[in-house]
């Protein structure tokens, strides 16, 4: 999959390697900001994504590992934990209406 329309995006899962700290508070945040929309926003670790995420995010550090756990799934690698230009424009495209590409 290398697109999905913003209406056909239902869970986002943010994948992490420890599990707390930053991508937690990634994960909330972005629950927060698409509430409104109904899409669910997870926090898993990089190796544990489940089946039925549309979107995973991740540190570029682990993009690599994400790519072979969900190996069919948008990935989004991002920088920067908070404000990161890639997730600011996800959230903008979901917002909007748009498509998202990997």
């Amino acid at each position: 999959m290398t697109s999905i329309e913003s209406k056909d995006i239902h869970k986002i899962v943010v994948a992490c390697d420890a599990g707390m700290g930053s991508s937690v508070m990634l994960a909330s945040t972005l629950r927060k900001e698409l509430k409104k929309l109904g899409i669910e926003v997870t926090h898993t670790p990089v190796n544990q994504i489940p089946g039925d995420a549309d979107i995973v995010i991740c540190h570029v550090g682990l993009a690599q590992r994400a790519a072979v756990s969900a190996p069919s799934k948008i990935l989004i690698p991002f920088q920067v934990f908070l404000g990161d230009p890639a997730v600011t424009k996800l959230v903008a495209t979901i917002k909007s209406g748009g498509t998202v590409h990997a």
